[in-house]
């Protein structure tokens, strides 16, 4: 068989076969495998996520990904990265990274193609793909021919590792629709009104919750001079539109209230009983100055209640995102519908299979869309035909 792409999908549906003993050429127009891989969890690779389930992604059909990942788990994806001696560690929330590099999961995936004689080649350009009897793949080094052939091309995110969205161009050429391409895990950006007030705050951080229609995030918030980043905003980014309103949460109001009525009588400044619950420049960009400068014993009832409405978090409306340069995924792609969920054998062309990003299914931050590569890869694996 042919695959296009040595990502994480492509090379573990390459590996899967090869077992197999069927002959595999994964075709890759980056002049190295795996730069995704290599850039991603700061150098680190985030490999997987030992609490995956299907309720981790988003798909028009959220129980497409269930067969996959429930034939390939986190477990499996262990044992192979302890079988090669690979050093790693769960940072937080299930989230397992290399200790040393992610160059070190690269290594681990090019040694199982060598081993199982399957054939990589980079920096080929793939021109063309048709099918007769088989398909033919042109490349500018050559031409090959299958009877099945894997699209592992990845998404339109992080163009610097080569994204192209090349696999939806061949989706649409043999019949299936693309849902719905955006970016996913990527800052957000917020309209002028809050850049100007916001924007100055950048480099700032605190815990808090990002939520929108019933999409809700507990993390990190980190604001930028363009608008919000940080895990929880990256997680809550995939499910936001622009126009839409977003939900920050920055402190507990019930615990923020109580505090108020205790300090009725107190001759605090109300910035510095704020900022035992808040960062110190995020509290008169929330917060008239008077208000900010009053001790606390003068506040009105009205004041108190607006300062526990303004600290405890605020709607702003997202005017957008940072596009795919800065997306971590690609939501959407090849629509499900026309794929078998078990063999991810497409349901319209026999032989020609989807595995990966390419795919309309996406992953939460935090490995688990390198368990749905992995998962998907297998599938297709051990679906080929000889």
């Amino acid at each position: 068989m042919i695959i296009i792409g040595a990502g994480a999908a492509g090379l573990m549906c390459a590996i899967t076969a090869g077992k197999r003993g069927l002959k595999a050429a994964v075709i890759e127009h980056n002049n190295r495998p795996g730069r995704k891989i290599l850039i991603s969890g700061g150098g680190r690779c985030n490999f997987t996520n030992i609490h995956t389930s299907y309720a981790n992604f988003i798909s028009a059909n959220p129980d497409f990904c269930r067969s996959a990942l429930a034939g390939y788990t986190p477990d499996d994806f262990i044992s192979l990265v302890k079988e090669h001696g690979i050093s790693f560690f769960e940072k937080k929330l299930g989230q397992l990274f290399c200790r040393s590099s992610a160059k070190q999961i690269v290594d681990m995936l090019m040694r199982e193609c060598t081993e199982t004689s399957v054939t990589v080649r980079c920096g080929e350009k793939v021109i063309s793909v048709k099918k007769d009897d088989k398909f033919s793949v042109i490349t500018s080094a050559g031409d090959y021919e299958a009877g099945s052939l894997v699209i592992a091309t990845g998404g339109k995110s992080i163009s610097k590792a080569g994204a192209t969205g090349f696999g939806y161009a061949i989706a649409k050429q043999f019949g299936h629709s693309v849902v719905d391409i955006r970016p996913g895990l990527v800052p957000l950006l917020l309209g002028d009104s809050d850049r100007r007030k916001f924007g100055a705050l950048s480099g700032v951080s605190l815990s808090g919750k990002a939520s929108v229609k019933g999409a809700s995030f507990e993390e990190s918030i980190l604001f930028t001079h363009k608008g919000l980043s940080g895990p929880a905003i990256l997680q809550v980014s995939s499910f936001v539109r622009e126009g839409e309103k977003l939900k920050v949460e920055l402190a507990d109001r019930s615990i923020l209230e109580k505090e108020l009525a205790e300090m009725k009588s107190s001759k605090v400044q109300t910035a510095n009983f704020l900022s035992a619950y808040l960062p110190q420049r995020l509290i008169p960009a929330l917060l008239e100055d008077k208000i900010c400068t009053m001790p606390m014993n003068r506040l009105t009832s009205v004041e108190l209640r607006t300062i526990a409405d303004c600290a405890s978090g605020r709607e702003f409306i997202i005017s957008g995102n940072e596009g795919f340069e800065k997306a971590e995924v690609t939501c959407g792609g090849v629509d499900t519908a026309k794929i078998s969920s078990k063999t991810m054998e497409s349901r319209l062309v026999s032989g020609l299979y989807f595995i990966g990003e390419v795919v309309d299914v996406t992953g939460w931050l935090g490995g688990y869309n390198f368990q749905w590569a992995w998962a998907s890869g297998f599938a297709a694996g051990n679906a080929l035909r000889v």
